[in-house]
């Protein structure tokens, strides 16, 4: 007796609960953005083929389709390029996994596939001088509970390169100040990384701990003021208040849009100037891959160009959503 193909709704939520959380282990967050692609892209089938969720099929996902979907991100939705390839992305790693699970639909799976990733036109790294992360180090009042965690975080952010993520999930027990300070980060994908910390870094992560409520190994390092985990939103407003604070002293920083991920790249770009290989960043920026690193050699290239032209002559409230569907109520307790 032949295995029966599972349908849509069936392979979608193995997809989720088997394959990502289990067998490749991954994160949160991945999960979440997977999840919010499938809401948008089942959303939009709803209107486009007249299928609920739950009676979708999987060859309904064809190119076609899927071309439209990524055109009404980008038309409707006003999404950026780099969105629309995540979200496209998110889609492919499913339509892989789906290939291996129903071999009749291998035909529309292979087309779409096939839909190319849009090629977009990459920012100028953004980075800062020296001056400018001392400025912003230095802003915090030392005075105020606050300010001093502030101080010692945007000091850790800089040393260590670190994710966002990676310094606000830190616990105490993670960092070691005697003989040869370390830092032991759990970054993308669960991979860990041993980072070294400046002797400057580990003084002021010394007195930070030493003043902290709670120091058993499991508490945040850098908590907030009910000792729980700091949230994304909450870094960046204290970065926001830091650089107005700095402005003052140092002008330069008016005209920089700077957020939390500019520490990782001006970190990558101050261990380039000083001639550190790019593969010893890459092991510090936690890249599996050294070609993610070679950005900062490009920039450090388009630095000194642009410094060399310039001695040229100047001739020369809504409510509480509720998922109309099974398979979208499913997406939304992910």
């Amino acid at each position: 007796m032949t295995e029966r193909t599972p349908s849509f709704p069936t392979l979608l939520q193995r997809f989720f609960v088997d394959h990502l959380r289990q067998q490749r282990a991954v994160s949160a967050c991945t999960v979440a953005a997977y999840r919010d692609t499938f809401k948008l892209l089942l959303a939009f089938a709803e209107k486009r083929i007249g299928k609920s969720p739950t009676d979708v099929t999987l060859p309904d996902l064809n190119a076609d389709l899927i071309l439209a979907f990524l055109d009404h991100l980008e038309r409707e939705r006003a999404n950026s390029v780099r969105s629309r390839n995540a979200r496209l992305s998110a889609i492919r790693v499913f339509l892989k996994y789906a290939a291996h699970e129903d071999l009749t639909a291998l035909a529309v799976i292979e087309r779409s596939l096939a839909v190319p990733q849009k090629r977009h036109d990459k920012p100028v790294l953004g980075y800062l001088t020296r001056p400018e992360v001392e400025a912003i180090i230095n802003a915090p009042d030392p005075k105020t509970w606050a300010g001093r965690r502030d101080r010692a975080l945007f000091a850790f952010l800089y040393n260590t390169g670190a994710r966002v993520s990676e310094a606000i999930d830190l616990q105490v027990g993670r960092v070691i100040l005697e003989n040869a300070p370390v830092v032991h980060l759990l970054g993308k994908g669960r991979k860990r990384r041993s980072v070294p910390l400046w002797n400057e870094t580990a003084r002021t992560l010394k007195r930070w701990i030493q003043g902290l409520r709670d120091r058993r190994p499991d508490a945040y390092l850098f908590p907030n003021n009910q000792g729980g985990r700091l949230s994304r939103s909450s870094v960046r407003q204290r970065l926001d208040l830091a650089v107005d604070a700095a402005c003052r002293d140092v002008p330069s920083l008016k005209v920089k849009a700077i957020s939390p991920h500019t520490f990782r790249h001006t970190t990558a770009m101050h261990l380039l100037q000083s001639g550190v290989d790019l593969t010893v960043i890459a092991l510090w920026l936690g890249h599996e891959d050294t070609s993610t690193t070679h950005i900062y050699m490009e920039a450090d290239l388009a630095m000194k160009q642009e410094a060399l032209s310039r001695l040229q002559p100047v001739n020369a409230p809504s409510a509480r959503y509720r998922p109309p569907d099974q398979l979208m109520h499913f997406l939304q307790s992910l």
